[in-house]
């Protein structure tokens, strides 16, 4: 009989192929733990106004990412989303009503245990309003309903110059009710946000066969501008002293307490969404836009609302830690939500 010669079994991957493997497949997760060692050990490098001056780097960022969606977006799918109501509805119920709820039930449970100041900012992080910038963001990365996130995380900045004053002001007496200069929030919005995104949607016709032929360099340029803000909104808070000037077990607390109403609110939100019907696109837009808090409104919104306060820092570093967690938690949901196969 004729043996027919057998091909010898491959040999099993060495640990270090394995290795290779996963960073390859998780690079953006290795890269934002990158960008935190890096803002940890050269906070000044990329801090607002430091040498690379991080914050102009992100506002580029930012617009050309808004610019590509416009790009992206047809008109008609911009106008569907815009007449996506019950996400509406759903997202700012989760922003202004859920998460007060949240604190007026764990509030009880804290208090006394914790400094005044750090409870006092575990209430005023759950009055403010969404983030614009890393909501659509995270919800283009996840391929989700983007026009309907814009709409949302913009309306969830201007309502909350009005309802974060007041929901502090139901908590917390003599806490002040200042409120940002609505002019100045509106014409930043549409500078970085709906500027870049107007321009793409008017050269669209121009420039969508170059923008679907290169799709899959846009995309990664979602994750490195991501990747950015990370970087930046971590050299502030390192530059403004999260490490020194806070006991461990202050940060600790801090760093728990804001990772608790995420969490919740991160299951709730999908579990409503799903209980709702909406479809993945609507979700997608939903346990964004409706888990986000905003640290670039945040931080000034708590000097005017709180003034001189003793506690001041304090009081900004559960938000500090919140926007942190955000970026990453939410960057790793939208990497799942993207590898999802698309319906063609």
């Amino acid at each position: 009989p004729i043996t027919m010669p057998t091909t010898p079994p491959a040999a099993p991957p060495t640990p270090l192929h394995k290795l290779r493997k996963t960073l390859h497949k998780e690079w953006f997760l290795v890269g934002m733990l990158g960008a935190v060692i890096l803002a940890t050990l050269l906070p000044d490098l990329g801090r607002s106004g430091g040498v690379l001056h991080g914050d102009v780097l992100a506002d580029i960022g930012i617009a050309i990412v808004f610019f590509l969606h416009g790009l992206g977006i047809s008109f008609a799918s911009m106008r569907q989303g815009l007449l996506r109501w019950p996400v509406h509805v759903v997202v700012q119920l989760t922003t202004f009503a859920v998460f007060p709820l949240l604190w007026w039930l764990l509030e009880p449970l804290v208090a006394g245990h914790i400094p005044t100041g750090l409870a006092l900012g575990f209430c005023y992080l759950c009055a403010l309003p969404s983030t614009i910038s890393s909501s659509v963001a995270m919800t283009g990365l996840a391929r989700g309903n983007v026009p309907a996130a814009i709409f949302n995380a913009t309306l969830s900045s201007v309502i909350g110059i009005v309802l974060t004053p007041l929901i502090v002001a139901l908590f917390v007496h003599g806490a002040g009710t200042g409120a940002m200069n609505f002019a100045d929030a509106v014409l930043s919005i549409a500078r970085l946000l709906l500027l870049p995104l107007v321009v793409g949607q008017l050269l669209r016709p121009v420039l969508h066969a170059w923008h679907h032929k290169y799709k899959r360099y846009t995309n990664l340029l979602d994750r490195w501008v991501i990747l950015l803000l990370v970087y930046t909104a971590f050299c502030d808070s390192v530059a403004s002293g999260l490490w020194r000037d806070n006991g461990a077990g202050t940060l600790l607390i801090a760093m728990l307490g804001a990772g608790l109403p995420l969490a919740i609110v991160l299951v709730l939100s999908t579990w409503t969404a799903r209980r709702l019907g909406f479809n993945t696109e609507d979700e997608i837009t939903t346990v964004f836009c409706g888990s986000k808090k905003t640290l670039a409104s945040g931080v000034p919104m708590a000097k005017l609302l709180f003034g001189a306060h003793p506690a001041l820092g304090l009081i900004v570093l559960p938000i500090m830690f919140y926007h942190q967690i955000q970026l990453f938690v939410c960057a790793m949901l939208a990497n799942r939500y993207a590898r999802r196969p698309e319906i063609t």
